[in-house]
């Protein structure tokens, strides 16, 4: 009978312990996919920087215009859903983008499909 009540309670000990682990690992991977890092402020010339290092354009409003009437342009309004429904540029789609690399990565199935296959199309992020 030792024996059996014996096996009983570590069975029940390794389930607890694999609970205590679950839970955990849940609560670290939660943490790190929701965290809001503190934004670091930004100067015009991390913009055009950045923008470089990533083979961007950077327009001017009146060049967005200029393009907007005279093209095919595909406009992105990367800002919030609630945002975007408080007021974006006619025409634009809207894509939130969140600051982490995990939810962009999550999502560039999503933007390709949002993007359409017109590689030669321009497109502008805003």
């Amino acid at each position: 009978m030792g024996l059996v009540g014996g096996s009983f309670l570590v069975r029940r000990l390794r389930g607890v312990i694999w609970a205590v682990a679950s839970i955990s690992l849940a609560v670290g991977y939660l943490s790190l996919t929701h965290s809001n890092p503190a934004p670091k402020e930004v100067t015009w010339e991390d913009v055009l920087t950045d923008a470089g290092k990533g083979r961007y354009q950077v327009i001017t409003t009146e060049q967005l215009s200029k393009l907007h009437m005279e093209n095919d342009l595909l406009l992105v309004d990367t800002r919030q859903d609630w945002e975007y429904r408080r007021g974006h540029i006619r025409g634009a789609v809207n894509f939130p983008i969140e600051p982490t690399w995990w939810s962009r990565w999550r999502k560039t199935g999503a933007l390709k499909a949002a993007l359409g296959p017109d590689k030669e199309r321009s497109i502008v992020f805003y």
